[in-house]
């Protein structure tokens, strides 16, 4: 069977958005944690098709773990797995949103998974972006192991692709920084002609976890 690996890594801890909506806005992160790098640099495959999101937390992130250890090449951009865009609503907190616009704050939380904040995209979108990069790279590098580090929210985008779940489903899964999600997608065997199916093996595997 033709099986091939993703290791969605979420980036490293945010600084300075604390109570923020911060989405798709390029904010800073912190890169300090030397213990969890050395980890991910031991657990994640260096020969592997290695992507980041546009955004420089995800790069950032990236090369901190080449900088542990990790003899990884350099890593292609792909901006459809950067995280959710609130639009207008990036740089705010949810009680200034409700202060200020009440009648479209309460609409968006009548089906949030569904609703698109002002100028934003709703997280359906953010499925259908991300499970398009999924289908078109698992097709380009079949039977790869491909290493994507990006956001939060791009992981359970991946996992609702996975496993063909609606968007409220979908927002159930935690998914901390620096954490290690691994699926898998076979393209062979009985699943000939379907083309093939998707299997989770792991997710929010933190890295501390792989010292051993």
């Amino acid at each position: 069977m033709t099986t091939t690996r993703w290791w969605l890594v979420r980036h490293a801890p945010v600084l300075g958005v604390e109570g923020l909506i911060y989405g798709a806005d390029d904010v800073a992160c912190d890169t300090s944690d030397a213990v969890s790098f050395a980890a991910l640099a031991r657990t994640l495959p260096a020969e592997a098709v290695w992507l980041t999101s546009a955004l420089s937390r995800a790069q950032l992130t990236f090369e901190a773990i080449r900088a542990a250890g990790l003899a990884a090449p350099n890593a292609a951009i792909e901006k459809d797995l950067g995280e959710q865009s609130f639009g207008h609503w990036q740089g705010k907190s949810w009680s200034e949103m409700e202060q200020t616009d009440p009648e479209t704050y309460h609409a968006f939380w009548q089906d949030p998974t569904r609703s698109r904040p002002p100028g934003g995209e709703s997280f359906q979108d953010l499925i259908m972006r991300v499970g398009g990069v999924l289908d078109r790279v698992t097709a380009d590098h079949a039977g790869r192991d491909i290493v994507a580090v990006s956001h939060g929210g791009t992981v359970r985008a991946a996992l609702s692709h996975a496993l063909e779940l609606p968007p409220e489903a979908g927002m159930a899964f935690t998914v901390g920084t620096l954490s290690v999600s691994v699926i898998e997608h076979v393209a062979d065997g009985l699943l000939r002609g379907r083309g093939g199916a998707w299997r989770i093996v792991h997710v929010n595997r933190p890295p501390k976890e792989d010292r051993e």
